[in-house]
């Protein structure tokens, strides 16, 4: 089947819309449409790993209808509205205990560029390209998933709105929702309202949380985390943050969040938390970070890392979608959809800040 993909070729080069080839469908497998498809950090992060050759195609924020599902493939029907997320084993000791994000073979299904017996599902001119990405490689026209990352949703679901809960959204809600979960007294501060953060700020609100502080570079998006849920937002660059914090959560934060993987803001959550206080590390960057471990031990503080969000998505993404149709989760405030044609300007704006959670529409199919 030809169909069209954005290319990756190489770190340095911008994504190039090409024809290639989606190969027959195995009898695990679901084909979807995709109707629209979210830009999410990790795409980028892993652009700049993977070398020019072969072609990547990446995208795990699909979202799209099922044209096709494979012989085994049960609980999944053609027409249903499905969200693509990341790739578990389902046998594993994690999966069995219903931590999916924590899967052993997590990195293989979803990172390795083709599915575990190494073969592709996307071709061009009869040479495998880098795909599946995250089960999906959804920034393509079509995608093939397997039956553990295809998550059907509500036939009224907006599926543009949507996408991001599939990885983005997730991650950053789940934080909350699923790690923190703090009370309507307590004191959250968000460290990086991108996408990941700026769910964050907006779970902390579905749960009533009293203080709930934005930290970020950008003015454009302390603007927006204060429009959808944030009781306060700081510059991230003010000499005297550490002073502010400390103002507006009474002494030090009783739960932060950090979405920048940068050591020295790291190191300054933590400073900034209360006694008793924990940190959630989102962030994917600098894999090294050093804290002052008698601040640790003295106040017993938590740092802790979390990976999508601790979900389950079969189960998490339907309570975020109910959330949002409760008006508790504003996501179209912070969604900014363009044409997958546009994917590169996409990007480019989420990279500057201009967008908070750019997603790519595809056209719909012509009627016939």
């Amino acid at each position: 089947m030809q169909i069209t993909a954005a290319l990756s070729r190489g770190p340095e080069s911008p994504f190039s819309l090409e024809e290639v080839t989606l190969g027959p469908l195995r009898a695990d497998e679901v084909r979807v449409r995709m109707v629209a498809a979210g830009i999410c950090h990790t795409d980028l992060v892993s652009k700049a790993g993977v070398p020019a050759a072969p072609a990547a195609v990446f995208g795990h924020e699909g979202a799209g209808i099922v044209e096709e599902t494979g012989s085994r493939v049960e609980g999944v029907s053609v027409g249903d509205k499905v969200l693509l997320t990341f790739r578990s084993c389902g046998r594993c000791l994690p999966c069995t205990q219903g931590r999916p994000s924590y899967c052993v073979s997590f990195v293989s299904l979803n990172s390795s560029g083709a599915r575990p017996d190494g073969t592709s599902t996307l071709s061009q001119d009869g040479e495998p390209l880098r795909a599946p990405f995250f089960g999906q490689s959804s920034f393509a026209t079509y995608a093939v998933a397997t039956r553990d990352n295809v998550v059907v949703v509500d036939p009224s679901t907006d599926l543009v709105a949507a996408a991001p809960f599939a990885c983005g959204f997730q991650t950053g809600a789940g934080a909350v929702l699923n790690v923190l979960d703090p009370g309507a007294d307590a004191r959250l501060v968000v460290y990086g309202v991108g996408g990941v953060g700026i769910a964050a700020v907006m779970a902390a609100r579905a749960l009533g949380v009293g203080t709930v502080v934005a930290v970020d570079l950008s003015e454009e998006r302390r603007r927006t985390a204060l429009a959808v849920g944030a009781t306060a937002a700081f510059d991230g660059r003010s000499a005297d943050l550490a002073e502010q914090l400390a103002e507006i959560t009474a002494g030090g934060a009783t739960h932060a969040v950090d979405t920048t993987a940068v050591p020295a803001v790291i190191r300054s959550a933590v400073a900034s938390l209360a006694p008793l206080g924990t940190l959630v590390l989102l962030g994917l960057g600098a894999p090294e970070v050093t804290f002052d471990a008698m601040d640790l031990i003295s106040n017993g503080k938590t740092i802790r890392g979390c990976i999508e969000g601790d979900a389950d998505p079969q189960s998490f993404i339907p309570r975020l979608l109910r959330l949002q149709a409760a008006g508790r989760l504003p996501v179209d405030d912070v969604v900014r959809p363009y044409p997958f044609a546009d994917i590169n300007a996409a990007i480019a704006d989420a990279v500057s800040g201009a967008a908070i959670k750019p997603v790519l529409v595809f056209d719909e199919p012509p009627e016939s």
